[in-house]
């Protein structure tokens, strides 16, 4: 795994919040890690709308393209890049289930950067899985995410 960055003060970290378009409860956990003091709380990539996979999808599919072809296409390569941007400047990843493949691929990538990734459940999860242990936490209380957040940032100024 990548080594860890010099750690920067709460007002200067940007947190990147990985999620479903599907989940209506991003912008409002987005907006609530906001009030916390980070210099910024990433969401934009929710605004496209929950059925913007779906769109892409059909529309490929109505070119004649195969998956692996779209994801070389420039709609794809376009939105692949964008989230890659940002995921890249950030310095905290926050994984808010319930999410897909792209989403754990997001917060690996992170981890893998050497930054700090989270995992936010609305529950307690059917199947359980040990690899949630690369995560720096996981949490099904918001607040504990918070305290989490907040201390881990004072353990390190």
């Amino acid at each position: 795994m990548a080594k860890r960055k010099k750690e920067k003060k709460l007002e200067e970290k940007v947190v990147y919040i990985i999620g479903s378009l599907r989940n209506k409860k991003v912008p409002h956990l987005a907006k609530r890690l906001r009030k916390l003091g980070f210099k910024e709380v990433f969401d934009d990539w929710f605004s496209p709308g929950p059925e913007a996979d779906d769109f892409w999808r059909k529309y490929e599919k109505t070119r004649g393209s195969t998956y692996k072809q779209a994801l070389k296409n420039y709609a794809g390569k376009h939105i692949y890049e964008f989230d890659k941007f940002h995921i890249d400047r950030c310095d905290i990843g926050i994984l808010y289930m319930p999410c897909g493949k792209s989403g754990h691929l997001e917060l690996g990538y992170m981890l893998g950067s050497g930054k700090n990734g989270y995992v936010l459940f609305d529950r307690e999860p059917d199947r359980w899985d040990v690899m949630y242990q690369f995560c720096d936490g996981v949490f099904f209380n918001l607040k504990e995410l918070e305290r989490e957040l907040i201390n881990n940032n004072k353990r390190k100024e």
